[in-house]
């Protein structure tokens, strides 16, 4: 039911999920704005790596989590910020701090999903789709 109205909030439960169960990686439906945020998050070193497949004309995305030394996750919280019946969008200068510049916030931009340092950088605001810490 929720997956279809909002697929970001999809991927992030069950990349929540799957870090919680210790799963070594989870698979989800692909989309453009997935893999952005999931080039983001691999960027900043959240999760491991991701493959992209195709069966039978279906794309799915394999997002292999990423864990410490001691099997603790590397992501300890990941939160939807903008939904589709409330966005909330942001300019460059309200680009929320994460855990004190530990996390990164997720936008989409009109230059492209980025991560929020990469933003204000760019100096551009957008919609704030998740926080990850």
């Amino acid at each position: 039911m929720g997956s279809f109205n909002d697929p970001l909030a999809d991927l992030l439960t069950r990349i929540r999920n799957g870090c919680m169960a210790r799963h070594r990686y989870v698979d989800i439906g692909h989309s453009k704005l997935k893999e952005n945020v999931l080039k983001t998050l691999k960027n900043k070193g959240f999760i491991a790596h991701y493959l992209i497949k195709e069966e039978k004309g279906i794309s799915t995305i394999r997002i292999f989590l990423k864990y410490t030394a001691n099997r603790e996750p590397v992501i300890t919280g990941i939160k939807r910020e903008s939904k589709p019946s409330l966005r909330k969008y942001v300019g460059s200068e309200e680009i929320p701090k994460v855990f004190g510049g530990l996390g990164i916030s997720i936008l989409s931009t009109s230059k492209g999903v980025m991560d929020g340092k990469a933003a204000r950088e760019a100096k551009s605001g957008g919609e704030l789709l998740c926080l990850v810490w």
